[in-house]
């Protein structure tokens, strides 16, 4: 299939446009103010006893939750976090799972679209927060990456490569194995840095090692992106077919629990991402 013959749809065909308007949807107080100049530092969060305090600020979306200072919180009735003057690398890489079983759906959008749409929201508020943000996409038509950086420019090349690798998959589906691109991601994100990785529930399994390797000096986090089906089961019994048998059955929703445990033993975060 070409480009030009891919159909037009809202929910099928991801345009920049609706990644770049998520901006407008991020709210926050402000950006960080590292002691360093050097591009994607940000003020490192408390890890123990011994350093110096910088500030005490208001909770931003992505922030440690760990991190929360009680005091503030009780006194302002708002979330505040305590940051401090030791500087680190604050560097987002969104990993988009554009291979064959991603483009499907029953909703309102296939759920690479919805993958996509969700990185965009946690690159937005990383580049707010004055963070890098790096972008790896995997799908039939191979590897597509941006190296990380800093500022709202970047961060609208970020959204430009998700639409235009997604044309990309739907014009050449197909399912490379993950483990290549897991072991790309790992030159794209330094240590100390976040990975996020939009896939389907499983589609991560074949990669359990590459995983494993990448969560080890970094925060990952795996987005499950669920499908409609998958969050509120139809009632009744259903034809189901795969273009040559077809056969009725009663379908349920299913229990991710299995798979949430074995990410956190990897090293991984699981986050469960519903419609």
């Amino acid at each position: 299939m070409t480009l030009a013959a891919l159909p037009d749809a809202p929910g099928i065909r991801l345009t920049a446009e609706e990644l770049l308007a998520l901006r407008d949807e991020i709210r926050g107080p402000g950006r960080h103010r590292p002691a360093t100049r050097r591009p994607g530092v940000a003020p490192a969060r408390l890890e123990g006893s011994g350093m110096d305090l910088r500030e005490i600020r208001a909770y931003v979306a992505g922030d440690d939750p760990r991190r929360l200072d009680p005091a503030a919180t009780a006194r302002t009735g708002q979330p505040h976090i305590r940051s401090l003057h030791e500087d680190r690398d604050d560097t987002t890489l969104l990993i988009a799972d554009f291979r064959a079983p991603m483009l499907w759906g029953t909703g309102t959008a296939l759920r690479s679209v919805r993958a996509a749409r969700h990185l965009a929201r946690m690159g937005w508020q990383a580049a707010l927060r004055g963070g890098s943000v790096a972008g790896l996409t995997v799908s039939g038509a191979g590897l597509a990456e941006l190296a990380p950086a800093t500022g709202d420019a970047h961060m609208a090349s970020v959204s430009r490569l998700l639409a235009h690798q997604h044309d990309r998959a739907l014009a050449e589906p197909g399912t490379p194995s993950l483990t290549e691109a897991l072991a790309h991601a790992a030159r794209l994100a330094p240590a100390g840095g976040r990975i996020l990785l939009a896939t389907a529930p499983g589609g991560w399994q074949s990669a359990e090692a590459a995983l494993s390797r990448l969560a080890r000096r970094r925060k990952l986090t795996v987005a499950l992106i669920l499908d409609e089906i998958e969050c509120v089961a139809p009632s009744g019994v259903l034809a189901v077919s795969d273009g040559r048998a077809s056969r009725l059955a009663r379908l349920s929703v299913p229990d991710l629990s299995d798979d949430s445990d074995r990410l956190r033993v990897l090293g991984a975060i699981p986050a469960e991402v519903q419609p």
